[in-house]
């Protein structure tokens, strides 16, 4: 019997794969024979209908805690993505609600944390409704993002009898997601500027120009003000939350706030989502960290019935290679708008140089170059910044745990060695060009020096630019 529940759960979890993404309030997810499950809907922030389903013991008990769980960062995840999640709880005796997270408002590059906690009180109120849920035992779980998003609401409602956090963050958004795909490239053996710097750089320009929603959210002072107990989890082998950076930060927050009534746990062999991992948090396993379902029961029966922590801490200790570091707006000279204007700059004075030379042959006119040099910083120079850009994106997609490169050599992807020898050569491309427009000055036609002064304004923007995005770093 144990073994074919185990294979019912496994396949119920499997259910979080983009298989199952299509899930939607009209196809209910299946559940467990010993489970019984209920579709509600409700309306979240601005009066928007979410669908979700209640699951609940076969045979529950009257006036049993409740909980709803609040989804991590996507677009209109489906609720089957908690699943294995929402079948460990019921199992546990809790009444659980898991449901449909918005699309609409939400999107890679925009968001707010703010609706998202009013989704969840929306939910909170609709599990309180349940009949046999003890509308006074009713809690609130958050995994990821949803650790911002859950003392949001926690903050604002006293209806909230306690709080669940697994993978939560205590610092910005963009001071975790920086660290996140630092650690992730890193891990694949890169060093150096394009880790210390050049990524670093990116999400602050990304920020800058509005692509990067609720970037320098901080979390303490909502934290502060959560009154209610805390159970916060954490996988030792988080590689998307520094996992021993933001357990402090909940724990001096809360403090702050005069809320001592916390447990922290940190499961072995456990990755972001607390689920079990094989390699190191890279791969998620469908099955949950051993003993995970049994205490947030345990926790929650306790709580519910009026036995809170006080300050309680256990589990291995974390592994994190690497600490984050602050992420600040970026200066007027930095900004996206700068960045954008220098971009287009460089692109324009390295394009123009072909361009017109084709022009002048369509015409039937041409004109040997002042150098072939010349050549080299328009060619060089519009492919490395191109190129850079391109990559940079790349990294960025493929960021954190799942980093991937490409070939490192010496600490430096082979692609971008490539890009920095060909800006190097850009730069000394660019001098030879001046100084032989310098000796033939006078046998340069007007037209010739415009386009010239036009490259060579390029290459030298392109210096500072190649140094602040370091492709001119070692």
């Amino acid at each position: 019997m144990k073994r074919s529940l185990l294979a019912v759960v496994t396949a119920l979890c499997l259910l979080a794969t983009p298989v199952a993404a299509a899930a939607t309030a009209e196809t209910p997810p299946p559940v467990p024979s010993d489970l019984k499950a209920t579709e509600v809907s409700f309306r979240g922030d601005e009066g928007l209908t979410l669908h979700g389903t209640v699951l609940s013991p076969a045979a529950a008990k009257p006036a049993r805690p409740g909980i709803v769980l609040v989804h991590g960062a996507g677009t209109g995840t489906p609720r089957t993505k908690l699943m294995c999640e929402a079948v460990g709880f019921a199992r546990q005796g809790l009444s659980v609600l898991i449901y449909d997270k918005r699309s609409k408002g939400y999107s890679l590059f925009q968001r707010s944390y703010s609706q998202l906690a009013d989704d969840a009180l929306g939910a909170v109120e609709a599990l309180r409704s349940q009949p046999g849920v003890d509308p006074a035992k009713v809690g609130i779980w958050g995994l990821s993002e949803g650790g911002w998003v859950a003392p949001i609401a926690a903050s604002r409602s006293k209806d909230i009898a306690f709080v669940v956090l697994v993978g939560a963050n205590s610092l910005q958004p963009l001071r975790q997601q920086t660290w996140a795909v630092a650690a992730g490239l890193r891990k694949a053996g890169v060093s150096g500027p394009l880790v210390d710097r050049t990524e670093l750089n990116l999400y602050r320009t990304l920020a800058d120009g509005g692509m990067f929603p609720e970037p320098y959210y901080d979390p303490a002072p909502t934290i502060a003000a959560v009154h209610q107990p805390v159970l916060g989890i954490w996988g030792v082998h988080d590689l998307l939350t520094p996992p021993q950076e933001s357990p402090p930060g909940f724990a001096k927050a809360l403090e702050k706030g005069g809320n001592r009534n916390y447990t922290f746990r940190f499961f072995p062999d456990a990755d972001h989502a607390a689920h079990l991992t094989p390699d190191g948090g890279v791969t998620r396993l469908p099955e949950l960290a051993p003993g995970y379902a049994d205490l947030v029961g345990s926790w929650v029966q306790d709580v519910t019935a009026g036995h809170p922590p006080i300050a309680q801490t256990s589990g291995p200790d974390p592994v994190q290679e690497s600490l984050t570091v602050p992420v600040d707006p970026p200066a007027w000279w930095e900004s996206a708008s700068m960045q954008l204007a220098a971009l287009v700059l460089l692109v324009v004075a390295f394009t123009a140089y072909p361009v017109i030379a084709l022009v002048r042959r369509l015409r039937g006119g041409s004109r040997a170059p002042v150098s072939r040099a010349a050549r080299l910083v328009s060619a060089g120079g519009l492919t490395a910044v191109l190129g850079s850009f391109s990559y940079l994106f790349y990294l960025l997609m493929t960021g954190g745990k799942l980093a991937a490169p490409g070939p490192v050599l010496a600490g430096r992807p082979l692609i971008w060695l490539a890009l920095q020898a060909l800006a190097v050569a850009s730069v000394v491309a660019t001098v030879l060009t001046a100084l032989a427009w310098r000796r033939a000055r006078r046998s340069v036609p007007r037209g010739e020096r415009v386009r010239l002064g036009l490259l060579i304004t390029g290459g030298l923007v392109f210096i500072p630019w190649g140094l602040y995005w370091g492709l001119l770093l070692p």
